[in-house]
């Protein structure tokens, strides 16, 4: 069965950082593509940042842009979020979400923003960022 977990949420003042961790399991790591996603209450969910494992390439949300990084370490089948210059509107629970064979831009049919491409998803993990 495929499993993701994420970790690494907590409290955190403004302006401070967090790394998310999403580890995933009992599927071939490289042959998904992966996103991070985030709602925030009585919000709909958003995309907040995804990467391609065909060129490395990764897409981010405007509202987070130069401050996030996602990233994918192969060997350890984990793709992480880290989290810079966070803010009060930064506050929502993280999910990671995992889809088959989109190793590259071109295969989603919307965006990897939209959450319906993707297969799998993680618990989540909750961020509160206080002012």
């Amino acid at each position: 069965e495929v499993q993701l977990e994420e970790s690494g949420g907590g409290l955190v003042q403004a302006g401070g950082s967090l790394t998310l961790s999403c580890a995933a399991s009992e599927f071939t790591f490289d042959d998904y593509g992966f996103g991070w996603f985030r709602q925030a209450d009585g919000k709909e969910r958003e995309g907040v940042s995804c990467i391609f494992n065909e060129d490395g390439s990764a897409d981010y949300a405007e509202s987070v842009k130069g401050r996030f990084t996602i990233s994918r370490d192969s060997a350890k089948n984990t793709v992480y979020l880290q989290m810079n210059s966070l803010n009060p509107e930064d506050t929502a629970i993280y999910y990671c979400a995992a889809v088959a064979q989109f190793t590259s831009r071109r295969y989603y049919t919307d965006s990897c923003f939209t959450d319906w491409e993707y297969d799998y998803w993680g618990q989540g993990t909750q961020v509160t960022v206080s002012s």
